[in-house]
């Protein structure tokens, strides 16, 4: 079973910063584009950051030049570290994979429970 566990997100400033993660356990044969997203209430969710198995990125134009995606594909780990932070960055951020299952070789895309950022102004 695939999972994907977010962490770091927070009450924080405007100004401020925070590093999100988000490590994706179980039977994984491969991880293919991993992404973050935010979602506030009565909006729809908005694709943030994305960053392919090669390390080429993409961004949100609302957050380009604060937020920056990495990965660690040794530890399956996708990262968000969000600097110059907003009360408007205030969302519930979720991690999105694409992951072939190891034993299965069943391709899908995953997300993650959410993680609550808060800015205050």
């Amino acid at each position: 079973q695939v999972r994907l566990v977010e962490s770091g997100g927070g009450l924080v400033q405007a100004g401020g910063s925070l590093r999100l993660s988000c490590v994706v356990s179980g039977s994984i044969l491969s991880i293919d584009d991993m992404c973050w997203y935010r979602q506030t209430p009565g909006k729809q969710r908005e694709l943030v950051a994305s960053i392919t198995i090669s390390g080429s990125t993409n961004y949100a134009d609302s957050v380009k030049g604060r937020f920056t995606i990495s990965r660690d594909n040794g530890k399956n780990t996708v990262y968000l570290r969000m600097n110059i932070l907003k009360p408007e960055d205030t969302a519930v951020y979720y991690c999105h994979a694409s992951i072939t299952a190891r034993y299965t070789l069943f391709s899908g895309d995953y997300w993650g429970q959410g993680t609550q950022v808060t800015v205050s102004s």
